[in-house]
């Protein structure tokens, strides 16, 4: 009989040892997931960073590009406004010409 008990008593004590030993690799197992998905998170942020980063820089030299397109058509416009003819120009020089030499 007391075979039996002291071999019920190892028993207990082999089971509470693997339940232990169960927790404890269960406990690492758990923390080295947390350290991967922190990992995987750090990583997800500097790429997110990274391409944000991208988008803005593209975007910035889109609205560069396109500033400079609008203001080569303006030039171009105010070019073609301001534009005066070749008999526009002879007689405004002939008018002022008139003005100053006193002739009518």
């Amino acid at each position: 009989m007391r075979d039996v008990i002291r071999k019920m008593l190892e028993a207990e004590a082999e089971a509470k040892r693997i339940v232990q030993e169960a927790g404890a690799q269960a406990e690492r197992l758990l923390a080295e997931a947390r350290r991967q998905a922190q990992k995987l998170a750090e990583r997800a942020r500097r790429e997110t960073a990274a391409e944000a980063d991208r988008i803005i820089q593209t975007a910035e030299r889109d609205a560069e590009r396109e500033k400079k397109e609008r203001l080569d058509e303006i030039a171009s416009e105010m070019d073609a406004e301001l534009k005066v003819s070749e008999d526009a120009r002879r007689a405004a020089v002939e008018a002022v010409v008139q003005s100053v030499c006193g002739k009518s």
